[in-house]
């Protein structure tokens, strides 16, 4: 990399949690690129995604790229579960549930204690990253000047707990499961299913329709030799690479994904949006089965400052991360660059 970069831990200590239980010695991984401004007036907070570590989103910044570490200082913080942060992996007792709201409140204490940031220019987060970004939106609405919401909502859709829940289901169901979320060994059989599962979600149907997961298609496409080899390579392995117990814990963090779910809010949905003073860009996926452009219609009569710019295409939810579709990468370069010009 042409540019500074730097990588850390910030220890939190112990980290009290809305539901009352406590990450004990809390640690959140993090990694910058760029140069802090001396006004400290050029921070983009980038979160992490769903089984997501930093190195994993590193794709997307680069001078000319979509984040350019030339003009801003971004900062990547591992979401707590991933396991790079605590996470139970790696963290005796961690708690059954940590929320978005308790990732994002130790992510700008972190900011705070380590580089004097108490201000930033922009969050940009894709999946469960852009429901960080909308967490940090409405809980520090004096602190956030932009927000760029990718193929994200501010809360989670009954539909897309369906396919949370299922998936925590077929965890659940491996002789491996020993109870909430943990496991007495590694459970493979029930982790190939679960990238299968996950394989007819993050796509659309039209997609595959196309056969866009074969290398024999059309360009853009993911290059598998075949169905079979599509979702050993791109699916079985992807999350077998992650400790199921991490992979169950960010599913209940998805799940439970709300904005109003606090005491500033009170579960008031409506309010928590209105009391977003961040610029919005609003870039669902046109085709995404997760985060819908209707739930981000829903959400848009309520935002004081927001556009809505859906992503066209049948790339489902793998547009908002189009790290081998070039024509998807170009329109969100495009979006963002204008709104962090705005």
């Amino acid at each position: 990399m042409d540019w500074p970069n730097r990588q850390g831990i910030y220890e939190a200590g112990d980290v009290t949690l809305q539901s009352g239980a406590r990450i004990q010695s809390a640690r959140l991984s993090w990694k910058t690129h760029g140069t802090l401004s001396p006004a400290r007036d050029n921070v983009i907070i980038y979160p992490t995604s769903y089984a997501a570590q930093h190195p994993d989103l590193e794709w997307l910044i680069g001078p000319g790229k979509i984040l350019d570490p030339t003009r801003w200082f971004i900062v990547i913080p591992d979401m707590f579960g991933n396991g790079l942060s605590s996470s139970p992996s790696n963290t005796d007792n961690y708690p059954t549930v940590v929320t978005v709201h308790d990732n994002v409140r130790v992510q700008r204490e972190a900011l705070a204690k380590l580089f004097g940031i108490d201000y930033v220019a922009c969050v940009y987060g894709w999946s469960m990253g852009a429901l960080q970004a909308y967490h940090w939106a409405a809980l520090f609405p004096d602190a956030v000047e932009r927000i760029v919401v990718n193929c994200g909502v501010a809360r989670t859709a009954v539909h897309n707990q369906v396919f949370l829940r299922s998936l925590m289901a077929t965890l659940e169901a491996a002789p491996e499961h020993v109870g909430n979320g943990r496991f007495s060994a590694e459970p493979r059989a029930a982790k190939r299913a679960f990238g299968r599962i996950y394989a007819a979600w993050a796509l659309s149907q039209d997609f595959y329709r196309a056969g866009l997961h074969l290398g024999s298609a059309p360009k853009p496409n993911l290059g598998a030799a075949d169905l079979e080899s599509f979702l050993k390579t791109d699916w079985e392995d992807r999350f077998g690479l992650r400790p199921a117990a991490d992979l169950y814990a960010q599913l209940r963090t998805w799940d439970a994904a709300d904005i109003g779910a606090n005491n500033l809010y009170e579960g008031d949905l409506e309010a928590a949006l209105r009391a977003i003073r961040a610029r919005v860009l609003l870039m669902p996926g046109a085709t995404d089965l997760y985060f819908r452009t209707a739930d981000n219609e829903a959400e848009l009569p309520f935002l004081a400052d927001a556009v809505l710019r859906p992503i066209p295409g049948i790339w489902g939810h793998r547009a908002g991360n189009p790290v081998a579709n070039p024509v998807d990468m170009l329109f969100i370069q495009r979006e963002v660059q204008a709104h962090l010009e705005r």
